[in-house]
């Protein structure tokens, strides 16, 4: 394919959004052009669900509580051949998934998760890093994958994705996506993306309590038994 013909691979972006009026216009501002960002609103009440569609967003409702369900809401939602996830609390750039999507589109990866490198002091709390280590260390035990983060912004092909079956709802489903790709015999690595102040206070890592919430649906992940790996995954370079 010649450099002329070369064209950017299109995706949906899914975003799961819980009253963040404050960052949603950063985010939709800086969405990869010709990508369709999927807005799930998952029960805000400072109007993010109008901010999003008034800016161009597609909005899905999800009305059950939990990350979990307002990223399977979007995946669901989702139509384009890749899929990618992203916080919508202008804590990343949404357009680093561009690149992201090309070395999936290209077969290099299968699963490509961005790598939180902090800007900044206060950034990414002492008690987040720590629970967050505390999963890195319990992922490569239970799948043999080494990687640093288990990070929101990501990126698969959507058939694939449909295909994990996955069924936490919760905060876990990060996770889940990653334990279940390992299973099937996924391609999965990680690469650095710079991780901002949050804008507004977080629903999870913001908190002691939300944190270690976090690490014990994550817990109940890891003790699922493994799945059984898929034949293959379309595109795959693993």
């Amino acid at each position: 394919m010649t450099a002329s013909a070369w064209r950017p691979p299109l995706a949906d972006l899914v975003l799961p959004c819980l009253d963040e009026a404050e960052a949603l216009p950063w985010v939709l501002a800086r969405v990869p052009a010709t990508w369709r960002a999927i807005v799930v609103d998952n029960g805000s009440t400072d109007g993010s669900a109008d901010i999003a569609r008034n800016l161009g967003a597609t909005v899905v409702h999800e009305t059950r509580r939990g990350f979990g369900a307002a990223c399977h809401a979007g995946l669901l939602a989702a139509r384009a051949e890749l899929v990618a996830f992203c916080d919508c609390d202008a804590s990343m750039d949404p357009g680093l998934v561009a690149p992201m999507a090309e070395r999936v589109a290209a077969g290099e990866v299968d699963l490509l998760l961005g790598r939180r490198r902090p800007q900044g002091r206060g950034t990414w709390p002492a008690h987040a890093r720590a629970g967050n280590l505390v999963l890195a260390q319990m992922l490569h035990r239970r799948t043999g994958l080494r990687l640093h983060d288990l990070g929101p912004m990501r990126v698969a092909r959507r058939e694939a994705l449909l295909g994990l079956g996955l069924t936490d709802r919760r905060s876990g489903y990060p996770l889940q996506m990653v334990v279940r790709a390992a299973d099937a015999g996924w391609h999965v690595a990680e690469t650095d993306v710079p991780y901002l102040p949050r804008a507004g206070k977080s629903k999870v890592t913001g908190t002691w309590r939300g944190t270690w919430q976090a690490v014990r649906d994550m817990r109940k992940v890891l003790a699922e038994p493994p799945t059984a790996p898929a034949a293959s995954v379309e595109g795959s370079s693993a």
